[in-house]
Order: C-alpha cells, then structure tokens, then sequence
C-alpha cells in the first residue's frame, strides 16, 4: 500500500477512527479523574458518538480502504447512522438510573463506545477476516456490559451465559469461515463471489455457510440460537437491555445482509432455504413464547426475537426490494424498541425500585395518561396493526416475499403476527381496563424525551414515510 492509498483509507474510516481515538482518551479521563467521572465521561462518550455521526454523513466519501477489507457505501452508511442512534439513546437513557444500576462507573460509556465502533466495523466489513475481528470486538465489549453490576446475581449469570454462548458462536463462525476459505481460496467478499460463479458450489462449501449463518443467528438472536435472550435481557441491568435490543441487532442484521447478497449471491438457492427456516422458527417462537410470559423484559426479549424473524423475511426475497425492506424495518424496529424501554426504565415505584412485571402497569391510564398513550401507541406498532409505523414495516418485508414468490412465508408471517397481537394488547388492556396498584414516581426528563419522540415518530410515519423509504432503497441498490 502507498502513501496516497493509506491515506484514502484512513479518510473512509475517519468516523471509526474518532471513536478508538475517543475511546482511549475517555478511558485516560475516568482514570485520572477517579470514581466520580461516570457522569463526565457518559457525556464526553455521547458526545464523541454525535460527532462520529457528523463526520459519517457530511464528510465521508465512498469507496473501499485497506486493500479491500473496509468498504463504505450507502448500504453502510444507512446502518452505521442507525447503530450510533441507538447507541446515543441508549446511552442517554442511562442517565437517570446510572446510580441504582451500579452503571455510574466510567467504564461503562467506553466500553459502550468500543462495541459501538465494532459495530461500525462490522457494517463496513468486506472481508471474513475484517468480519470477524470487528465482531469480536463488539461482543467482549457486550460481555462486560452484561454483567457489570456486579453485586447483582441475576446480572452476572446473565453476562456468563452470554458469555459462554457468545463463545460457542464465535468457533462456529470462525469454522465456516475456515470451511470457505478452505473451498474457494479467498476472503474477500467480492473474491468468494467471484470463485463461487467461476467454479459453482460444493459440498464443503455449503457446510461451511451453513456454519456462517449460524454463527450470525445467534448474534441477531434468532431461533434456534435464540437461547440467550430471555435469560440476558431479564438479567442485565435495563439500560443495558435496552442496548442490546437496539444497535447490536441492527450491525448484525447489515451484517448478514451484506455477506449473503455480496458474497454468497450465486448460491442464493442454498442460503436462502436457512434463512426461510430460520424465520419461520423465529416468528413462531417469537409469537407463541410470549404468550405466558409475567415479566415485561423477557416478553420483549421474545417479541425481538420474533421482530429479527420478520425481518429476515426481506432478507430470504433476496432482492433489492427486500433488502430495502430489511433496512427499513431495523430502524421501525429500534425506534419501538427504544421508546418501550424508556418507558420500562420508567416503572418505578416511589418507595423506591424499578418494577418489571407486566400487572404493575395496572391502571397506568388514570395515574399517567401519557405514558399510557405512547405505550398503546408503541404496542400496537409493535403488533403491526395500521397505521402505526410497525405495519409498514411488516409489508414491505411481506411484499417483497410475495414477489419473490415465498407465498407460504408470508402467510406463517401474517398467522404469527396475528398470535403475537395477543400479548401487546394484553399490556393495552391492563393499563385501561385494570385497578390501579399503585402510582410510579416522576419519570425522568430524558425518558419522557426518549419515548416521546419514538410515539410521535411511530404516528407520524405515514407522514415522513417517503424520504426514509427513499433512503433505504438508495442503502439498498448498493448490492444491485
């Protein structure tokens, strides 16, 4: 590499660059400045991400860096704006409850910036080697995000199954890759692609994408890698639950995304029958499972399951109709999921302590009127039921279905929406129709900010609904 193409590469990752340089000065700040600094420090790291963010959409160009690895396109660029937001609101939603989480700790907005530029990595990834390493360093940053309150069981039993399971992936990733580079003799995505039309499929090679794609499962959490999820979700801290349901989702579903259509697009036939089934198994289980549930945090865990199977709908169309729906529906998706977990850190009982089970919302309509609005709001998006943002999420992915001619996969999807609709209105029929337990203590101005703006964004969508679809086909013609 030269001098000129080093520093062409070093200009398309200007924005990763801000965040590992951000990271390790932040990290020297909490240092320095002793046990007090976590307030300074989330601010200075929310900060750092804006500025990231900035830089991403006004300053950086399009191309590929580093002799290949790194590419920065649309597609990229959609995904990478959408994990910073949701990795910001997470982070300002933390505020508030740093204290009673045991969240108040300078390590916990850098290592929430160092999973975020992961993130960005993994969005950018153009090779398997770049791939994996940008996964990595997202997940051992999650790790310890999982289990930092230490002095809390449920916390830390929840970071070890994480963990472990996050462990077990990753070797069946790197297996699958070994597999592939063994059967095609490259890792470059544009190479794989190349050899594979060149040479056609073999039978190690397909082994070693069905290793691939299980390895990516589990990081979207889908069925049957799906395990994880309810026992994390429940027992991280939930700021920290609020994260994991929003941006990591979102790089792993890109993620997935581009190395299916970019690397894997002339076995479309093989990756395409994993990607049905793996749907199908999610919004089943999605819809089903969370039916009995008491606790509102494992319900949520159980409807993103089922959300990601909904979403890999789009992605099995294997077109760019689909693809674009996959982009739109992750960021539907975040922007719920975020609102409802605002209002889930806004559960707390004035005695003191957050209160998680689904019947302490218990006439939440005549002791907080507005919070109970944007909830029914968000849960019917959730359901998909029109015209709240969540049904156009749930077309575009189904019309793209149909026109790839996956008529039985839309209609499970339908059927699955119809089951999960149960347990949403279910919350919408306790907080109206039940005896209020109890009142919930003042909610905080950045939560009420939070899942304000996520109830106006989810009503108001048929009204800014064509720009944003503008954008996502833009992100999507990248692979077509």
């Amino acid at each position: 590499m030269t001098a000129d193409t080093i520093l062409a590469s070093l200009q398309l990752s200007t924005p990763e660059i801000i965040l590992a340089v951000g990271a390790l000065a932040l990290l020297m700040v909490g240092v320095f400045s002793g046990e007090r600094s976590g307030t300074t420090v989330t601010g200075l790291a929310v900060a750092l991400l804006i500025i990231s963010g900035l830089w991403l959409v006004l300053a950086t160009g399009e191309g590929q860096a580093y002799g290949g690895a790194f590419v920065s396109d649309p597609f990229a660029k959609f995904m990478k704006v959408l994990a910073l937001i949701g990795s910001i609101t997470a982070m300002v939603m933390t505020v508030g409850h740093a204290r009673s989480e045991q969240l108040d700790r300078f390590e916990f907005p850098v290592l929430i910036v160092l999973s975020t530029l992961g993130m960005l990595l993994m969005i950018s990834a153009n090779s398997l080697l770049s791939l994996y390493l940008a996964l990595e360093l997202q997940s051992l940053a999650l790790y310890v995000v999982a289990a930092i309150n230490r002095d809390s069981l449920r916390s830390t039993e929840a970071g070890l199954k994480y963990f472990v399971l996050g462990a077990l992936s990753s070797g069946m990733l790197l297996y699958g890759m070994s597999l592939v580079y063994g059967f095609t003799g490259h890792i470059g995505f544009q190479e794989i692609a190349a050899a594979l039309t060149a040479e056609g499929r073999s039978l190690g090679l397909v082994f070693g994408l069905v290793f691939i794609l299980a390895g990516l499962a589990f990081k979207i959490s889908a069925v049957p890698f799906h395990m994880w999820t309810p026992d994390v979700y429940e027992g991280a801290p939930t700021p920290v639950t609020a994260f994991f349901a929003a941006a990591p989702k979102v790089a792993a579903m890109a993620m997935l995304v581009r190395i299916v259509i970019d690397a894997f697009e002339p076995v479309v036939a093989d990756w395409q029958q994993v990607i049905v089934f793996i749907a199908i198994a999610s919004m089943l289980l999605g819809a089903f499972a969370a039916i009995g549930q008491r606790n509102i945090k494992r319900l949520m865990a159980y409807s993103s399951i089922g959300h990601m199977g909904y979403a890999l709908v789009g992605l099995a169309a294997g077109s760019m109709a689909g693809v674009r729906g996959v982009a739109l529906y992750m960021l539907i998706y975040m922007v719920m999921t975020l609102g409802t977990f605002a209002i889930i850190l806004a559960m707390r009982r004035k005695e003191g302590g957050n209160v998680e089970d689904i019947n302490d919302l218990a006439g939440l309509s005549s002791t907080n009127p507005f919070m109970a609005t944007v909830l029914t709001i968000l849960m019917f998006s959730l359901a998909g039921i029109p015209p709240m943002a969540g049904f156009f999420a749930k077309y575009f992915v189904f019309m793209a279905a149909i026109e790839a001619h996956l008529y039985a996969l839309a209609i499970i999807g339908v059927l699955a929406s119809v089951v999960g609709a149960y347990y949403y209105l279910r919350i919408i029929k306790v907080m109206w129709f039940d005896e209020p337990t109890g009142e919930f203590a003042r909610t905080a101005g950045e939560l009420k900010l939070v899942f304000g703006l996520s109830g106006l964004f989810v009503v108001g969508y048929v009204l800014i609904g064509g720009p944003i679809g503008a954008a996502a086909e833009a992100a999507a013609r990248t692979f077509f």
